[in-house]
């Protein structure tokens, strides 16, 4: 016998509770099925911990600056355990307001616990899962299980200690050394902070630049700015190896410049995600997934079995909470309000948190120029923005790109301050379809970042 249920979601990260409240309004019973953490990654180990360590970073390198600014702060001091205890507050205060939430949906059952199918579709249409030795059952699958921080198989990883994203969050002490083992989004954000935390840090990138997915001119930007905070980088790691040292760890890099090993007090591993899909039974349901273990789906989230949907992280098709919010939306557009909403006609902007920040949305230069189309670039530095000027902040730039043709932005990059929320003027215009020409003749609020997107725009010449 099982338990049966309108609808079961596998996951209460981003998308699952916001699924549920839609379902149980439309008066269906759900079962959301968490085996660890409500919240999920940005919850419990990602934006909203790291966000918050990120400001108290940001706030001992203004301290620092003070001077700069015609103040006197003395002797600026790092209380790591007050640092560690902000963040685990957000997380905490975070993760009771989503379970509180869950606990008041009419119709919601929270269990606690890993689900695995056992089977295909019955004669009746449902999929059954068992959690925790029982069974339960519904006609409607939602899959949001997240990822998690992939673990390569270095020689010697085994042999040492080692942290994650997860696991570098509580940390009560600064590292005399970090090194930390990759250089894109999370890396780095890491990276700097705990360099304005006081630590000594070598970031080590198997690949020739920082965050390599991004144009030339950003990336070397980006390295510019954080190797101007003391932060050492080490590319073309073609070989990393981790071995036991009496200071810490050997981490074995082979890089074409500079010593063949860094040792450090501490290691972070930050070489990307993995999905969370290797023990949910999926072929038993006949659920696909690709050589990364990713939950294949069409453009509407529904996987290759009928009643079965994935949202999120572990669907490959964006690994921010932002996107993960939006897989829920299509399905709940699809399912509960008629509509035919697809994956496809996203507009993904993405942010890298470094300061000043990377604000990213459509296409790189470099995948407009492969695309072959007639180009429009246009590029203005910082230290041209007033605002920038005006905080004292002026490392980076802004970069247009739009297609001479159709006269709409192709794609967009400001690596400054505010860019992560400056950004959102050009996405909101690609997702409104509106040509270059309409924003060139915004009148936007000075002093801002925002006001030289038309300027920038106004400078398009062809490229």
């Amino acid at each position: 016998m099982s338990r049966s249920f309108d609808a079961i979601i596998v996951g209460a990260g981003q998308a699952g509770p916001a699924l549920a409240n839609r379902l149980t309004a439309a008066g269906r019973t759900v079962a959301i099925v968490e085996r660890h953490l409500v919240g999920g990654t940005c919850v419990n180990t990602g934006c909203k911990p790291t966000k918050t360590l990120v400001a108290s970073a940001y706030a001992a390198f203004l301290a620092r600056r003070g001077a700069d600014f015609g103040v006197s702060t003395g002797p600026v001091g790092i209380d790591m355990p007050t640092v560690a205890a902000r963040a685990r507050k957000v997380i905490l205060d975070s993760r009771k307001g989503n379970e509180d939430w869950l606990a008041g949906m009419p119709g919601l059952e929270l269990i606690r616990g890993h689900a695995r199918f056992v089977g295909a579709r019955d004669a009746e249409g449902r999929y059954t899962l068992e959690v925790n030795g029982e069974s339960i059952a519904a006609r409607q699958v939602f899959l949001n299980v997240g990822g998690r921080a992939s673990v390569p198989d270095f020689p010697g990883i085994d042999e040492v200690d080692y942290l994650t994203n997860s696991t570098i969050i509580p940390l009560e002490t600064v590292p005399e050394h970090l090194v930390v083992v990759g250089g894109s989004y999370i890396g780095l954000e890491f990276a700097q902070m705990y360099r304005r935390f006081g630590a000594r840090v070598t970031v080590v990138e198997q690949g020739p630049r920082l965050v390599g997915r991004e144009d030339e001119d950003v990336s070397l930007e980006v390295r510019a700015i954080l190797e101007a905070e003391g932060i050492e980088v080490r590319t073309g790691a073609c070989c990393i190896r981790l071995a036991r040292h009496a200071n810490g760890v050997a981490v074995g890099v082979d890089c074409t410049d500079g010593s063949p090993e860094v040792v450090g007090s501490h290691v972070l591993l930050a070489v990307g995600r993995r999905p969370n899909t290797d023990d949910l039974g999926l072929d038993a349901a006949g659920i696909a997934v690709d050589d990364k273990g990713y939950i294949r789906v069409n453009d509407r989230l529904e996987t290759s079995a009928d009643g079965v949907w994935a949202l999120g992280d572990c669907n490959g098709k964006g690994a921010f909470t932002h996107t993960a919010w939006n897989d829920y939306e299509i399905v709940a557009a699809n399912l509960l309000d008629g509509g035919d909403r697809k994956v496809s006609e996203r507009i993904l902007g993405y942010a890298l948190y470094v300061d000043p920040p990377l604000g990213r949305v459509g296409m790189s230069e470099t995948q407009a120029r492969a695309s072959g189309r007639p180009l429009l670039v246009s590029r203005r530095p910082m230290a041209r923005v007033g605002r920038a000027v005006e905080k004292g902040e002026t490392r980076g730039f802004m970069k247009i790109v739009a297609d001479a043709d159709t006269r709409r932005i192709l794609g967009a990059a400001i690596l400054g301050t505010s860019g992560d929320e400056a950004i959102h003027g050009i996405l909101d215009m690609m997702n409104a379809d509106a040509s270059i020409d309409t924003l060139q003749w915004a009148v936007p609020i000075h002093p801002t970042v925002s006001e030289l997107i038309p300027t920038v725009v106004g400078d398009l010449k062809p490229a």
